[in-house]
């Protein structure tokens, strides 16, 4: 893929739709394209993150443990999907493994570019935000699903 795609790859996510084309230009020349194959991990949870990942073709699973030591998948991400960025947004260990299902092409953004390009634009804060309360409602939503399946399955036990 050239710089040129990868400028029009990264305007086409809400997270960068409103960066100017020479920003955009300097995030695409500066982050790591890495490719991953079936069955390997981008990050993995509990480590401290250091960068963010945007998925550039390809499907990846987001992947929790559970108490129990078992995993859940949690989501499926693909093109588009900015994944990472809570563990260097809150500087907290990853919150998730994301594993590869299918050949995984994506672009590595470093903690410093990510938080340079917050503070130079703030309309990316509001998309990050927007993104990360969307999740949660999801979450919500999940969790209370899983809720009403545990209360029916006491209430018929």
């Amino acid at each position: 893929m050239s710089l040129n795609q990868e400028v029009d790859l990264l305007r086409s996510i809400p997270l960068f739709a409103n960066i100017e084309p020479s920003k955009l230009k300097l995030l695409a020349f500066t982050s790591e394209r890495l490719t991953f194959q079936e069955g390997q991990s981008l990050c993995h949870q509990g480590d401290m993150g250091d960068a963010a990942f945007l998925i550039v073709d390809g499907s990846a699973d987001v992947i929790i443990e559970g108490p129990d030591g078992n995993n859940l998948t949690v989501a499926q991400v693909g093109r588009n999907a900015f994944v990472g960025e809570i563990a260097i947004l809150c500087e907290v260990p990853r919150t998730a493994t994301i594993t590869a299902t299918t050949k995984l092409e994506t672009l590595r953004i470093s903690k410093d570019l990510f938080f340079r390009l917050i503070n130079e634009f703030p309309t990316m804060a509001v998309e990050i935000m927007r993104e990360l309360a969307r999740r949660q409602e999801q979450t919500n939503l999940q969790l209370s699903e899983a809720n009403r399946r545990l209360r029916e399955l006491e209430g018929g036990g």
